[in-house]
């Protein structure tokens, strides 16, 4: 087996730099693509090629299947590494590539439409014994079905969408009353964002973790955990810090959750890099939540610990190279925390594009920036508001702490507004300090303080 000459990367920013800088280091040839406001792109400068592939919109661009096919077969590239968001999780793309004769760097199209049909995984994942949140089996077909199953679960349930993810077509529902009116308007915005209404329940867990194991797996049928990652700083299910190890796992926690993770990914005879992700009640319940078929935003904090380079492992997959890797010989050292730093106002999280007239990026041992922004660069207004991630490694969680502290002090972006003041106010928060957090932290932080009676 060889590893590929070409390989054009279907993604833009931050992610598409990720990817170009890895196949260098395999000597792989690179093609990207850009729409016409992504012309001066970071990428299209690093990449070997770039090729133009529609106007701003990403439905006429990085959406558009036929123009990348059209400019991977005119540069003659052998593979298409998705990224993530875009088509990364688009079965129909992933069989594109196929018929052209063009390797998908990813899960097959199978695994991936189970994997992406969050109702479907739940009964697979049931049926081969990885524990699951107590709801519905499969979808549910009309919204008096969905009643009689939250009457016997008990409220609150969750209503959530079978094909999406990032909290789109997703309600929290603490009444009949509430569910009545939830139910269509979750069917309605799951339709908008992802072209399928369906819809399935769970019993709504209020104080939980999530927390998600990175796995891959080659053709040979060898998988392998890569630990865990603690996602459950978030704002609106929209994931804000990421850290692994947990702070709450030890190791009977980690090989118990690791091997749930290498039974899902066999259920659905997957292949490549992919994340499962449970949600972890205070008793340290764990239920499977939902498998993502591609590249996670936050791979870089397994990187930091186990030093293995997830992309290059999904390129050797892809060109049919079996995992070098033996579980017992991965280990996870010291402690890694990512801030994703988006143009947003802090405050209100309102994306703020615009000209970046300044930049001074963080540096120093176990310090690492992923992004794709320079002085001058602009920020369009077309896309993801993520413009870089901040990752540190320390030798425990205390050090990584104070590294990330350093480095977001050290990070300085003028001419638009960032996120950098509220990862700030995060790592100075006691809660977070002590790892006393949930998917309820941010509400609990930013809640206005409660003033005891007769206090002035």
């Amino acid at each position: 087996m060889r590893l590929f000459k070409k390989v054009l990367i279907a993604n833009r920013g931050e992610v598409a730099v990720r990817i170009i800088r890895a196949c260098k280091e395999l000597g792989i040839r690179t093609v990207a693509i850009y729409s016409d406001v992504d012309r001066d792109a970071m990428h299209t400068k690093l990449a070997d090629e770039s090729v133009c592939v529609g106007p701003a919109a990403s439905a006429q661009s990085y959406n558009n299947i036929p123009s990348i096919l059209s400019s991977a077969e005119i540069t003659d590239s052998e593979a298409i590494h998705p990224g993530y968001g875009f088509l990364s999780e688009n079965a129909h793309f992933a069989e594109a590539c196929a018929t052209s004769g063009i390797t998908f760097i990813g899960p097959s199209p199978e695994s991936m439409k189970l994997g992406g049909d969050k109702a479907k995984a739940r009964q697979v994942m049931k049926r081969r014994g990885v524990p699951v949140v107590p709801g519905s089996d499969g979808p549910v077909v009309s919204e008096e079905t969905a009643m009689k199953i939250a009457k016997k679960i008990g409220f609150p349930v969750i209503i959530k969408a079978s094909a999406g993810g990032g909290g789109k077509g997703m309600r929290i529902v603490t009444s009949e009353e509430e569910l009545e009116k939830f139910y269509f308007m979750a069917q309605r915005e799951a339709l908008t964002a992802f072209g399928n209404g369906e819809l399935y329940v769970e019993k709504y867990i209020p104080e939980m973790r999530h927390i998600e194991v990175q796995i891959l797996a080659d053709a040979k049928g060898n998988i392998l955990h890569l630990g865990e990652r603690d996602c459950s700083v978030q704002r609106r299910h929209q994931k804000l810090i990421e850290e692994s190890p947990s702070v709450f796992a030890n190791e009977k926690f980690r090989k118990k959750i690791g091997e749930y993770a290498v039974k899902a990914a066999r259920a659905i005879k997957y292949k490549n890099a992919g994340t499962v992700e449970f949600i972890v009640d205070i008793e340290g319940n764990i239920y499977f939540m939902e498998m993502n078929t591609r590249l996670q935003v936050e791979h870089p904090v397994t990187e930091f610990v186990t030093g293995i380079d997830i992309v290059k492992e999904q390129i050797k997959i892809a060109a049919g190279l079996p995992l070098e890797l033996k579980q017992p010989k991965i280990k996870v050292s010291g402690h890694s925390i990512e801030c994703r730093i988006n143009a947003e106002d802090p405050e209100r999280f309102i994306p703020c594009p615009g000209t970046i007239t300044f930049l001074s990026l963080p540096g120093g041992p176990g310090v690492r920036v992923d992004t794709a922004i320079y002085n001058g660069c602009v920020i369009p207004p077309h896309y993801d508001s993520l413009i870089a991630k901040l990752i540190v490694h320390g030798k425990d969680r205390a050090e990584a702490i104070a590294k990330m502290k350093r480095a977001l002090d050290e990070f300085v972006i003028e001419g638009i507004k960032t996120t950098i003041p509220f990862h700030k106010r995060v790592l100075d928060n006691p809660d977070f300090i002590r790892g006393d957090i949930t998917t309820g932290f941010i509400e609990k932080m930013n809640a206005p303080a409660v003033v005891p009676n007769g206090s002035k």
